[in-house]
């Protein structure tokens, strides 16, 4: 990579946590970080840009429309940073596809290109396993939902709308979304990282639901 490029990605990641710094929602700058840190894993093991993915993965979540009014709103911020920085249109307009398809609300699709599939697997990974367990109670805790209701079953279907606003837990988001992600994962790399951060979840659930029926 280039010093150019390199700088770039230096002034995005500086953006980048000016925006997500102070967050409690789970979307806070070590998500980012660890996401990018990932991106670079799974681009290297699949051929993909490393300028692309990673500049994606920086921006991913300030368009998040969960931290916007709008998901419009929120990409109209990525495309004015990007419009003040010396970037190839193509690889721009790669950049915003990328983060305008990639988040889970958005149905559960192919990517259209390597780097997609690359930087979403990436974010995906960062919601399982250990750290996506305490991501997902640090969120309901943001939202306002409870640890657990058993009288509120998870929610097998729902619209984009029913996803964002509809009434859940903590416990049945991992039925109605975190258990779902290691079988949609694109690329190889990913799937063999989820495997063992599959099991650790199930394990973690099992625990849970044996302490809160008192069984051990």
């Amino acid at each position: 990579m280039d010093r150019k490029a390199e700088a770039i990605l230096s002034r995005a990641a500086q953006y980048a946590r000016s925006v997500h710094e102070g967050d409690s929602s789970g979307h806070d700058w070590p998500h980012i970080d660890r996401v990018v840190r990932m991106t670079r894993r799974l681009a290297a093991s699949e051929g993909a840009d490393p300028f692309v993915c990673e500049l994606a993965a920086l921006l991913h979540d300030v368009a998040d429309e969960k931290l916007n009014a709008s998901k419009e709103s929120g990409m109209d911020l990525v495309k004015n940073w990007l419009n003040g920085e010396r970037i190839d249109t193509e690889a721009r307009d790669h950049v915003l596809d990328i983060i305008a398809t990639l988040s889970f609300g958005t149905g559960t699709g192919p990517m259209r290109t390597r780097e997609g599939s690359v930087v979403r697997d990436a974010d995906r990974l960062d919601a399982i396993g250990a750290i996506g367990i305490a991501r997902t109670f640090a969120y309901a805790g943001w939202k306002g939902h409870p640890l657990h209701e058993p009288q509120l079953p998870p929610r097998e279907t729902m619209t984009k709308e029913q996803y964002r606003n509809g009434r859940s837990t903590a416990i049945n988001h991992f039925q109605e979304k975190l258990l779902r992600l290691r079988d949609l994962l694109e690329t190889e790399s990913a799937r063999t990282i989820a495997a063992e951060r599959h099991r650790f979840m199930e394990g973690y659930l099992e625990q849970f639901h044996k302490e809160w029926n008192g069984e051990c």
